[in-house]
């Protein structure tokens, strides 16, 4: 959702180099709300025998973000245009508040399910791997959230043009609400039926 900032940074400043420097701003935020979100997660190791539970919590709190974003279509008019140095902000608060961070949690339960004791040394085990798990997760996500809009932002700015951004626009809310239920949909039918 941030590539548009991201040529925006660009015609602002009135050169490309600052596509790459928009994007690591986004990525960085983007990174920061992803762990934000994963790592309490990592550490809730007493809630292990609960895990299916929460992974099911978490994907109907996915799908009611995804409804919400579906029922409430306003979009705040201050956050089209967004100056360069505040792009880490940005990115850090938007993800935040529209769930993409949530969207990571009944998944990345998942890939973290175990059946370990309740033992001291269980516990510290668990921690450990789940606090990797949960910088190996945001970091592959935000580097592929990264790559796919940095890709959409360097074709939008060198080759086709504001003009084209103008004329074309996609309803990329409507897209992220629609994902938020089919991720939020996915996590639920993974915790009751799959791993």
């Amino acid at each position: 959702m941030g590539w548009p900032l991201a040529v925006s940074a660009a015609l602002m400043e009135g050169r490309g180099r600052a596509l790459p420097k928009a994007l690591a701003a986004l990525a960085g935020g983007h990174f920061i709300a992803m762990t934000a979100i994963l790592l309490p997660f990592s550490i809730m190791t007493v809630l292990v025998d609960w895990q299916k539970e929460i992974r099911i919590g978490a994907g109907l709190m996915v799908i009611a973000m995804g409804a919400y974003l579906l029922i409430n279509r306003k979009h705040p008019k201050f956050l089209a245009r967004v100056h360069p140095a505040r792009l880490a902000l940005w990115s850090f608060l938007a993800a935040m508040a529209h769930g993409a961070g949530l969207m990571l949690v009944p998944i990345y339960l998942g890939i973290c399910g175990t059946d370990l004791d309740a033992g001291h040394e269980a516990a510290r085990q668990l921690m450990g791997a789940n606090i990797v798990t949960a910088f190996l997760v945001a970091s592959i996500h935000t580097l592929t959230m990264t790559l796919a809009g940095g890709l959409i932002a360097v074709v939008i700015y060198r080759w086709l043009g504001l003009s084209f951004l103008s004329k074309s626009w996609i309803n990329l809310d409507l897209l992220w609400a629609l994902s938020l239920v089919l991720v939020g949909a996915f996590g639920v039918y993974s915790a009751q039926f799959g791993h």
